[in-house]
């Protein structure tokens, strides 16, 4: 087995805990604890030990290679992610960790987005999330010496091809992957062993003293973000099993309830769609025309929304010829998405449970709320 071939063997730490399925943020981290090591002249350690703030013992996460540059003053070291069974487009991403010692920076670590990871289109600036740059920080600064500075170069040789299928773009991302993610092990949002990691989160969060009576469903992270942000609580990430999620918390006793996301991705809801995921069913433009007709747009308006790249392609290019016409659809399509979620909700029971919407955009602004959650979610919100 070659050298630096982490498949098979064992990590060195007692107390390591060793898992598949790790998100993209973790291979990160762990390639540039491997590359730091290596400008310390540690010896090479195909396991890397992790600390992360939820977990009492470290994760041994394995990495490739690692070996110096030059003069020594430099070091790179490899990862490939693994984001354990299912479909996942990260799966045997090559990440390089570029390391050099440096001076006269801000920080003590300063990290770069090299080739293929996103960045920010507005500001250039790297992608990244908090619990990401929080897990380099917190394993990498203990290992520093006193007075050294350290620059860490981010490369995903293949990133900027896999962006492109991706929803990255939709939120300003551009050249590449973002570095996001809010824990470290992968969620299934389309297996269905995630549906019952969701229903038991529900569980507990049902059991709470008034837990029961408001609940925000969020869905994906960058909604569960912009929850914290409005200070929405308490929050449930959904994935994609929206339909039975509803349903269970309809019986769980919620009796206000929230949907928080990307209009996107709600849209679907607005088609009847209660299974969201991409591999299973699509028709967002469809059904954008169809409420676009509703909203008695024009023929013309009607053929550049069937035909738009994206939903928010289609809604940028109606905002080009006709403001209102973007508020009426995106009113209409929240007003839709709570009328649809109700129906499907009633399908199975009666409960006294009302669904809201709200939905938001590429750059993360909330732009649309149906009449249900500007009543009795945003009353004193903007």
């Amino acid at each position: 087995m070659p050298i630096g071939d982490s498949r098979k063997q064992r990590p060195c730490f007692p107390n390591a805990v060793v898992l598949s399925g790790l998100t993209l943020p973790v291979w990160v981290a762990a390639a540039a604890r491997a590359a730091l090591c290596t400008l310390l002249k540690q010896p090479f350690e195909p396991h890397q030990s992790l600390v992360l703030p939820d977990r009492e013992d470290p994760l041994a996460v394995p990495v490739i290679s690692s070996a110096p540059l030059g003069d020594g003053g430099s070091a790179l070291a490899i990862s490939h992610c693994d984001p354990g069974p299912g479909l996942d487009l990260t799966r045997g991403l090559e990440i390089w960790v570029y390391a050099e010692w440096v001076s006269a920076q801000r920080e003590a670590i300063e990290l770069i987005a090299g080739e293929g990871v996103g960045r920010h289109g507005s500001s250039g600036a790297l992608c990244i999330s908090s619990f990401a740059r929080n897990l380099l920080f917190d394993n990498l600064t203990p290992l520093l010496p006193e007075g050294r500075q350290l620059k860490l170069e981010l490369v995903f040789p293949r990133g900027r091809d896999l962006a492109e299928r991706t929803s990255n773009a939709a939120f300003g991302v551009v050249d590449g992957l973002a570095l996001i993610g809010l824990q470290a092990e992968v969620q299934r949002s389309a297996a269905p062993d995630q549906l019952q990691s969701v229903l038991d989160q529900l569980a507990r969060i049902a059991a709470e003293p008034d837990g029961a009576a408001r609940l925000i469903l969020v869905i994906g992270e960058n909604g569960l973000d912009l929850a914290r942000q409005h200070e929405l609580t308490p929050c449930l990430k959904v994935g994609n099993w929206i339909g039975p999620v509803l349903v269970a918390a309809a019986e769980a006793g919620v009796r206000e309830l929230l949907l928080l996301g990307y209009h996107g991705k709600l849209i679907k809801l607005a088609g009847g769609i209660f299974h969201t995921h991409h591999h299973l069913a699509d028709g967002r433009l469809e059904v954008l025309t169809a409420l676009a007709l509703d909203c008695g747009l024009s023929l013309d308006l009607l053929m550049q929304l069937r035909t738009a790249e994206s939903v928010e392609a289609a809604f940028q290019g109606l905002a080009q010829h006709d403001p209102d016409a973007v508020r009426r659809l995106g009113s209409c399509l929240a007003a839709t998405v709570e009328q649809r979620a109700a129906e499907y909700v009633a399908r199975y029971g009666r409960w006294p449970i009302q669904v809201a919407a709200a939905l938001f955009d590429r750059n993360r602004i909330l732009r649309w709320k149906g009449p249900v959650a500007a009543q009795r979610f945003f009353t004193l919100k903007d």
